[in-house]
């Protein structure tokens, strides 16, 4: 059995939605990220969790369902600092060791730590100026 094949079965929809809405509580919770995301999601929380839902089964199942732009979605984002994505995982990173075992919560894990640093790539790297020091 290959890797990718191995990965696919260690993760359920239902892990998904476990692990979404539990990190979800907890940004809602964090006095940092709480500001922006009721700023912006308001009282669509029901669809954001669903998006949230799609993009994860999409990325840990690459079952397609999600269809969107995450690059353009933040950049129109007020307010959205480069640390705040280094919380962001923080509390995502604390999400997976809560509620899965070890081997799953590194899958996890893995492909937070890829995304959070493309969309900080996209989002905050310019050529003509030093990368902020102190984000990873």
């Amino acid at each position: 059995m290959s890797k990718d094949v191995k990965d696919i079965t260690l993760v359920s929809e239902q892990q998904i939605r476990q692990l979404v809405d539990l990190f979800y509580d907890k940004v809602r919770a964090d006095p940092d990220l709480s500001p922006i995301f009721e700023r912006v999601i308001r009282d669509e929380w029901g669809p954001h969790l669903q998006k949230m839902y799609d993009f994860w089964s999409s990325v840990m199942l690459t079952s397609g369902r999600y269809k969107g732009e995450p690059v353009m979605i933040h950049r129109r984002i007020e307010g959205l600092e480069i640390g705040l994505f280094d919380r962001w995982l923080a509390l995502f990173g604390e999400s997976c060791a809560e509620l899965l075992d070890n081997e799953t919560a590194g899958l996890f894990w893995r492909k937070a730590v890829r995304i959070t640093e493309s969309l900080k790539l996209a989002m905050f790297y310019r050529p003509d100026q030093p990368w902020p020091m102190g984000t990873a």
